[in-house]
């Protein structure tokens, strides 16, 4: 699919009880479909909210489901997941990763363009 996007809220249905819409709430946020599932039951017994059945059903009608294949790996999914959470953090966090990237690349670079004096002395006397 062209419109495929991590960003995007999916249903779950690999990891549904009925229709996918906890789980998928689950995976939007990286909350453990317990919790939400727990959350949701909690809300239309004991608070008595019955609208979010209705809600429930809208949710599972009109969304898509999540495409096999989405995330290539479990570290792709949590990033993912951050970015839906907190998206400024995220972006600091790679900006962090790639700073500290290109001070050990500048790093490596000085180490092999200087002229290295105690290595040439060892050689030379070697010889």
């Amino acid at each position: 699919m062209a419109d495929e996007s991590p960003t995007r809220f999916y249903l779950d249905k690999q990891n549904a009880k009925w229709k996918g819409v906890c789980a998928g709430i689950a995976d939007y946020t990286g909350i453990d479909p317990l919790w939400v599932r727990l959350g949701t039951a909690a809300m239309v017994f004991v608070a008595q909210q019955w609208w979010i059945i209705i809600a429930y059903l809208v949710i599972a009608w009109v969304t898509p489901k999540k495409p096999i294949g989405l995330y290539q790996s479990a570290d792709e999914e949590k990033f993912w997941q951050g970015v839906r959470s907190n998206p400024k953090r995220t972006t600091a966090e790679v900006r962090s990763k790639f700073r500290e990237l290109d001070r050990r690349l500048a790093d490596i670079e000085l180490h092999y363009t200087s002229r290295n004096t105690q290595l040439a002395n060892e050689i030379d006397s070697l010889r």
